[in-house]
């Protein structure tokens, strides 16, 4: 393992040109650019805002509506974006995958990063969005970082997995998008986790992003500490699989480049 992340190391800077490659090749060819890390996920939150807050009157404690939905919209779509591309970062880059040898990982994970731009573009605009209404900024706020650090390990190894197991059963593809979607309901974005019924509720909770997503509202919106349980637990499957998914990763990286 040591000796994976020390050539993942080595090759930081393969990663990081491969990086700006991507953000330079996501934005710079389209009409508005970086606008559209800013116009895609405002069309999402006044679209929900308007069915969850207008027509089903979803309670939120007292915050409006737009501002609860946000919080967790944003991470929501980071993680949706983030596990779609990376999932067919191997299979879109094949070519490069069989000509010269280097961590094949930069590919998920650059994938990954790339989408990190977009999620700091919406976090800026979730601080703008605190400071009209306004909602106080509460000290529970230093914890936002290590909230994020725990769903990026799971992002992570659900990239890692993915990525190399779609290149063995290129089903993946269409199975990822429909899971991304049933998985968004089974979460507590448009809704409070107080409404999931208390007899589901320890079943729900197996679900990690219900717990990041319910501790961002928390130290972000209420002032109030994670539930450390939940976090933990949450960060326990997080490690695990991220773990997991890079052993399994580099040990199918021999049979990924004979599968092209």
């Amino acid at each position: 393992m040591t000796t994976y992340i020390r050539e993942l190391y080595d090759a930081r800077d393969l990663l990081s040109i491969w990086v700006q490659r991507e953000i330079k090749a996501r934005y710079t060819t389209s009409t508005l650019g970086f606008a559209w890390a800013v116009l895609q996920p405002l069309a999402v939150l006044a679209i929900f805002s308007f069915v969850f807050s207008v027509l089903l009157s979803v309670p939120t404690r007292g915050v409006p509506y737009p501002l609860w939905l946000f919080c967790g919209l944003s991470s929501w779509l980071f993680f949706n974006s983030s596990i779609t591309s990376s999932t067919n970062a191997l299979i879109g880059n094949m070519n490069l995958v069989k000509k010269v040898y280097f961590p094949r990982e930069i590919f998920p994970i650059g994938a990954l990063m790339v989408n990190v731009v977009d999620f700091m573009i919406a976090t800026a605009i979730f601080v703008i969005m605190l400071i009209i209404d306004p909602t106080p900024f509460y000290p529970t706020l230093l914890l936002y970082p290590l909230i994020l650090a725990i769903q990026l390990c799971f992002m992570m190894g659900l990239s890692l997995f993915l990525s190399s197991f779609i290149v063995f059963f290129r089903d993946v593809r269409f199975i990822v998008p429909l899971v991304l979607q049933m998985w968004m309901y089974l979460t507590p974005v448009f809704y409070p986790l107080e409404q999931v019924p208390p007899n589901l509720l320890p079943f729900y909770m197996l679900n990690p992003m219900a717990a990041i997503l319910d501790s961002y509202r928390r130290v972000a919106l209420f002032g109030q500490l994670p539930d450390w349980g939940q976090l933990a637990y949450a960060a326990v499957v997080s490690v695990l699989l991220l773990v997991a998914a890079y052993l399994y990763f580099k040990r199918s990286e021999r049979e990924l480049v004979d599968q092209f």
